[in-house]
């Protein structure tokens, strides 16, 4: 039992494996056949070309066969009545009261078949049978005949009998093989006697006939599908071919190289589609170049504006300290004004601050200070320094530092203003809910997550607020607008890191900033360790329960945060939280 049991896996476990081969291949057929238009013609053309065929021989074959029966039918005729007077001549001699008619036949027979009988031969060799037409019926097996009366079926000596001349394809047995015959009978006029007479024709060379057709309709049948499949596969990759080249020149185009040509060849529709695709790589070629002019001319520009604003700006910030300083010896409105002109320098210096910034990450002379670092320090600080503006508008910070090895080489001041503009990006945007920062780590990198429950992102927000000035509420109406660089500026730092910052927002449900960064600088990232709130989706607590819990966290405002998802925004905002997403709307 045991082996039969053994014999049964193994023939389990090789149905298995031929399963699994069949269904691979059978993938790799649907791959090509979706990605190859070449195949899929030539496989179209031989399917259609073989139905054609097959069709065609059935036709030809059918009337090859019709036209040979027919003309062996004639033959034989033809060969039955130039026989009957040589019977009749014969058969007069027949003694009608004589006891050996069969022999008198016989004999009648011979002469019939003699060579020279002055009969016609053209439907060839054959067997004749005579039959005494004396008896009927079943007496019809125990009449006096000459010949295989044998091989003459019933049916049609019922014909025969009756008067008329019939013909009928019947199969005898010849030597122990089965051979074809063509059977004509007819009756003979005798003055003594009413006899039959059958005339046998082999149809063997009529069979041969048709099997050489046979054979030829089907080795040129085949030979013409091969031809046919070969003359497509040629003229379709005379067609694919170039197309094939543009699909690739385009592609190379779009990694870059912007001096991939086709080869012009003729003046046919090939050709015409080879210039038109070089004059598309010439205009494209020449506006990217322009563009490329055009961005370094507003680069030069930014870059010389900002350096240029710097010396009277710092003369101003003198002049409107010392004024603030001396606010409290003015009358009110003077006092507020130069309250007002203090933040408004603020903001102008963070935002010269970050268009010098710009200029140096587009002009690629960033760099980093790269350091060993602990992630949840900076994090804290950066939460600090917002946290001020997060009390004024009531909204809780919570962040929740799990027992993780947190260390990472970095530059700190890049990664502190990363999170401080999430994080006062998501305070923006809270709406009095939440705040919650969250971390995690693997062997290759550590992330941390930004999540507020607040107004979200609509659909497709979330791959432009990366685009520098863009934001969705152009109203500008948030408590701590920005310069509209902040995200963009995030973006950079981390992929200076070698590292990724992603956004996720649903309207009504908040969103989620999720920055990812590799252990050691430019090490590769297979992933984050943090997950999306797309595939957890975390719901927006209720703004009691959020209150509730703000009421039981520690002092400082650590709490444990519940689940953050991944982001991908960022936006600058500075300690004093004057850029943040605010600038970069929702």
């Amino acid at each position: 039992m045991s082996g039969w049991a053994n014999r049964g896996r193994a023939l389990r476990r090789w149905a298995t494996r031929a399963r699994d081969e069949l269904r691979s291949r059978w993938q790799r057929f649907e791959h090509l056949w979706r990605r190859s238009m070449q195949l899929r013609v030539v496989v179209s053309t031989l399917a259609l070309s073989s139905v054609v065929i097959c069709v065609l021989g059935m036709v030809l074959q059918t009337q090859i066969t019709f036209q040979l029966m027919s003309a062996k039918e004639d033959a034989a005729i033809s060969q039955v009545r130039s026989s009957l007077p040589v019977l009749e001549r014969e058969l007069t001699a027949v003694d009608p009261n004589s006891d050996d008619v069969a022999q008198q036949l016989e004999q009648a027979l011979n002469r019939l078949t003699t060579p020279n009988a002055g009969h016609n031969q053209a439907a060839g060799a054959f067997d004749p049978v005579l039959v005494d037409g004396a008896g009927t019926g079943a007496d019809s097996q125990a009449q006096p005949a000459a010949g295989p009366i044998d091989d003459v079926p019933l049916e049609l000596r019922r014909f025969v009998q009756q008067g008329q001349l019939a013909k009928q394809i019947y199969t005898v047995s010849r030597d122990g093989e089965a051979v074809t015959m063509l059977i004509v009978g007819t009756p003979v006029d005798s003055a003594t006697r009413s006899l039959q007479a059958y005339l046998l024709f082999p149809l063997t060379s009529e069979k041969r006939t048709l099997s050489v057709v046979q054979s030829t309709l089907l080795v040129g049948g085949l030979v013409l599908v091969v031809l046919l499949g070969a003359i497509t596969n040629l003229v379709t990759r005379q067609v694919v071919r170039p197309v094939r080249q543009a699909a690739q020149n385009a592609a190379r185009l779009a990694d870059g190289d912007l001096d991939q040509r086709m080869r012009v060849i003729g003046e046919d529709d090939v050709a015409r589609l080879a210039e038109s695709f070089n004059e598309m790589a010439d205009s494209l070629k020449q506006q990217i170049k322009q563009l490329e002019e055009f961005g370094q001319l507003q680069r030069r520009f930014t870059s010389d504006v900002s350096h240029e604003l710097r010396t009277p700006l710092t003369t101003v910030r003198m002049a409107a300290d010392v004024l603030h300083a001396s606010r409290e010896q003015f009358p009110p409105g003077l006092a507020r004004s130069t309250e007002l002109l203090v933040d408004e320098l603020d903001r102008f210096e963070s935002l010269l601050a970050d268009l010098l910034e710009i200029s140096r990450l587009d002009a690629g002379v960033a760099e980093l200070a790269a350091e060993p670092l602990d992630l949840p320090a900076i994090v804290q600080r950066a939460v600090d320094s917002v946290r001020g503006i997060a009390e004024s508008g009531d909204v809780p910070l919570r962040v929740e530092i799990p027992v993780l090895d947190l260390e990472l080489v970095g530059d700190a001041r890049r990664i502190e203003r990363i999170v401080r503009n999430l994080v006062a990006n998501a305070v923006d945007h809270a709406e009095g809910g939440p705040v919650e920062i969250r971390f995690g780590a693997d062997e290759h990198a550590v992330a941390v997550s930004v999540r507020d429950f607040g107004v979200g992102l609509r659909p497709g927000e979330a791959e432009l607020v990366f685009t520098r000035f863009w934001r969705a509420d152009p109203s500008r109406n948030r408590r701590t607008g920005g310069t509209g660089l902040g995200l963009s500026i995030s973006s950079e730092d981390a992929r200076l890191h070698g590292g990724t910052l992603d956004a996720w927002g649903e309207p009504g449900s908040g969103s989620c900033f999720r920055l990812t960064l590799p252990r050691t600088p430019g090490q590769e990232l297979p992933g984050s360790p943090l997950p999306m709130p797309a595939d957890r989706r975390i719901a927006a607590p209720d703004a009691l329960l959020a209150r509730a819990l703000d009421a039981t966290a520690e002092g400082d405002g650590e709490l444990a945060a519940r689940d953050t998802g991944p982001a991908r925004l960022s936006e600058h905002a500075s300690p004093a939280g004057a850029d943040r997403r605010g600038e970069e709307p929702r």
